[in-house]
């Protein structure tokens, strides 16, 4: 593993989108290798929800190194393999919604709604900016993912993630909304990405009419937004296991 990681090949100081490829890779090893040695220092209650953290950001790691490899020699964006990523770290942070409020009762049925609505999310989404097609293809796909995404963002402020907040201690019930607002925030952060990279510019419109220049910011939109969101859930999660109010 160390190898892979010492074969790193030279990013031309002026491609923006291979350096944020390579600083998320750094970010997230660096988030990854925090979490799991924390991992033993943590309260049982917490410990699985802080070795998830520390999974997520392992796995986009790894992944982010070699899309960053990808990118530098092809040049193209890697969309198949950064989907792959999210169709597994996306799931594992809604698990911890699941987690975190389980001792207040969360049922495994809302683990699987979670899990489902994360999954639609992500399959509609890689249809729908993968396809070459016409707009209106894409505007479908993207309407699809967007219904999925904003059915978590239910369940987290209103539905019943929401409801086991209010029967939570009151550091679950913080942990719970700084997690929604990353979640209403800076999960906004990927429909940006799909406009700007989707083909032929999504609702009839370009925000970039340059290709390779809307392929390159959607790129760079979303290296952004995977290192705030990931790293971010789990230093919540991790400042939740330090708190002083541990009962769920």
């Amino acid at each position: 593993m160390l190898q892979i990681f010492l074969d790193i090949k030279a990013i031309d100081p002026h491609n923006y989108v291979a350096f944020t490829f390579f600083i998320g890779t750094m970010a997230m090893m660096g988030a990854a290798v925090f979490f799991f040695m924390e991992v033993g220092g943590t309260s049982p209650q917490w410990r699985t929800s802080v070795l998830v953290s520390g999974l997520i950001t392992f796995i986009a790691a790894v992944h982010y190194y070699y899309m960053r490899g990808y990118n530098l020699d092809t040049g193209d964006s890697p969309t198949f393999f950064r989907y792959v990523d999210w169709i597994l770290t996306v799931p594992l942070m809604c698990v911890e919604f699941y987690l975190i409020t389980k001792k207040a009762g969360a049922k495994i049925g809302l683990l699987w709604k979670l899990i489902f609505a994360s999954v639609v999310m992500l399959v509609t989404g890689y249809i729908g900016e993968a396809i070459k097609g016409t707009e209106t293809i894409s505007w479908v796909w993207g309407a699809i993912s967007g219904a999925a995404y904003f059915y978590i963002v239910y369940l987290v402020w209103m539905g019943d993630v929401a409801q086991l907040a209010k029967s939570s201690s009151a550091s679950v019930a913080k942990a719970i909304n700084t997690l929604g607002w990353f979640v209403l925030v800076g999960w906004a952060i990927y429909p940006l990405g799909y406009i700007l990279g989707t083909e032929g510019g999504l609702f009839g419109f370009k925000l970039v009419q340059d290709r390779a220049a809307a392929v390159a910011a959607m790129d760079i939109v979303y290296n952004i937004g995977d290192a705030i969101n990931k790293i971010g859930f789990g230093l919540v999660i991790y400042a939740l296991s330090r708190s002083n109010d541990n009962n769920a």
